[in-house]
C-alpha cells in the first residue's frame, strides 16, 4: 500500500528533484490523499480504479472508461466465415419472417371466413413459429461470435476424495430394492404415455358439424313433466313455474325447459314473439348461457330467473335478457301454443342452441 500511496502523491517533473525540493501548486490536497489510502485499504479493486481516475486527472487525460478486453477472450468469427454466415443468415431470417407473415394472413382469412380449427391452429402455429425461428436465426447467424473466458482457480477434488465418492456411489447400488417392480412400473408408464399420445390423434377427426346448433325442440311436441304427464293450459297459477321436457326426450339435459306463468299484460317480449305466450305462459331453456348451470330459481315479485352458480339473473318479461351476473346472452326462448285439447305444445325449437356459447355461436 505504501508504494501505491507514493504513486498517488508523486507529481511528474521535467527535472530531477533537489534535496528539500517542494513542488509549487500540488495537484492533490492532503485530504484527497488520505481518502484514497482509506478507500484503497477497504475496497481493493475499487480503490485502484479511483486511483487511475486521479492519475488521468493529473495527466490531463480523459476520465471516460475504455472497453476492457480479457486476456483469454477469443474471437470465433473469422472474416471469411462471417461473410458466408451473414449471407445465409439473412436468407434464413427473411424466409422465417416471410413464413410468419404468410401464417398471419392465412389466420386472418381463416378466422373471418369461418374455417375449421385445423386451419386456425396451423396458421397461428406458422405465424408464431416463424417469429421464433427468425429470432433464433438472427442471434446465431447475424451476431458476432465472441467467446468470453474468465479464468478461475481449479476446483478439482483430490484423488482420495474422488475415490471415496465412487465408493459411495457403488455402495448405493445395493440399496435399491424391488428392481423388478421398478422395471414393470417404468414399462407401464411408457405404455400409458404412448397410448395417451396416440389418443390425441382422435381430435383430428371429423368436426361436430351442425350438431352443436341443434335447438332440441320440434314443432308440435307436447310439453310434459318429468313423469311423462302432459302439461295443460291450466297447469300453473300466475307467478309459479315448473320444469318440462319434450314428450320424447324426457330427462334430456339440453331439452330441460323452465315453464313460467306471468301476467300477460306485463309481457314485453322481443318483436315477433307476441303470440309465443298463450295466457301468460313463457318457456325458456333451463341451461344457463354463462357456464351451463341449471337456472331453476324464480322470484315472482321481480319476475326474475336466477342461476344459483354465479348469480346471473334473467328478466322473463323481456325475453329472459340478462340483468345481472356474468351471463351475457339471453336464455333461448321456446315458442308455445295451446292445441284444441288445451295442451301446451312447442311452436318450434329454441331461438338458439341452449347452453354456453362456443366458437361460431351467433350472438
Amino acid at each position: 500500500m505504501s508504494n501505491r500511496l507514493k504513486e498517488i502523491q508523486r507529481v511528474p517533473d521535467e527535472k530531477p528533484r533537489r534535496p528539500g525540493f517542494k513542488p509549487r501548486n500540488p495537484r492533490f490536497s492532503a485530504g484527497e490523499v488520505v481518502l484514497s489510502a482509506l478507500v484503497l485499504k477497504m475496497y481493493g479493486s475499487a480503490a485502484r480504479n479511483l486511483a487511475r481516475l486521479f492519475d488521468h486527472k493529473r495527466d490531463g487525460a480523459s476520465s471516460r472508461a475504455e472497453p476492457s478486453v480479457r486476456a483469454y477472450d477469443r474471437d470465433r468469427d473469422p472474416e471469411r466465415d462471417r461473410v458466408t454466415r451473414e449471407r445465409w443468415g439473412t436468407a434464413l431470417v427473411a424466409a422465417a419472417y416471410l413464413a410468419s407473415a404468410t401464417g398471419g394472413v392465412v389466420f386472418l382469412i381463416s378466422y373471418w371466413t369461418g374455417a375449421g380449427n385445423a386451419w386456425l391452429g396451423g396458421s397461428l402455429a406458422l405465424f408464431l413459429g416463424g417469429i421464433g425461428c427468425g429470432l433464433v436465426f438472427y442471434s446465431h447467424k447475424l451476431m458476432a461470435k465472441r467467446e468470453a473466458v474468465e479464468a478461475r482457480e481449479e476446483l478439482a477434488s483430490s484423488p482420495a476424495e474422488r475415490e471415496r465418492a465412487w465408493q459411495d456411489i457403488c455402495a448405493g447400488a445395493h440399496d435399491i430394492r424391488r428392481r423388478g417392480l421398478l422395471t414393470t412400473v417404468a414399462i407401464g408408464a411408457a405404455g400409458f404415455g404412448a397410448a395417451i399420445g396416440v389418443s390425441l390423434f382422435r381430435s383430428l377427426g371429423a368436426p361436430p358439424g351442425r350438431s352443436l346448433f341443434d335447438t332440441v325442440w320440434k314443432q308440435g311436441q307436447r310439453l310434459t313433466k318429468m313423469d311423462g304427464t302432459p302439461v295443460s293450459i291450466d297447469a300453473l297459477e300466475q307467478g309459479s313455474m315448473m320444469i318440462v321436457f319434450p314428450e320424447d326426450s324426457i330427462g334430456d339435459e339440453k331439452a330441460q325447459t323452465v315453464l313460467i306463468r306471468v301476467d300477460e299484460t306485463r309481457l314485453r317480449l322481443p318483436e315477433g314473439r307476441g303470440n309465443w305466450a298463450p295466457k301468460g305462459y313463457v318457456a325458456y331453456s333451463r341451461v344457463c348461457t354463462h357456464a351451463g348451470c341449471p337456472v331453476g330459481m324464480f322470484e315472482a315479485t321481480t319476475d326474475l330467473l336466477m342461476c344459483p352458480c354465479h348469480q346471473s339473473t334473467f328478466d322473463v318479461l323481456r325475453g329472459a335478457n340478462p340483468t345481472g351476473g356474468p351471463a351475457a346472452r339471453a336464455l333461448p326462448q321456446l315458442p308455445l301454443y295451446a292445441d284444441a285439447d288445451g295442451m301446451l305444445r312447442a311452436g318450434g325449437g329454441f331461438t338458439e342452441p341452449p347452453g354456453p356459447g362456443f366458437w361460431g355461436m351467433p350472438s
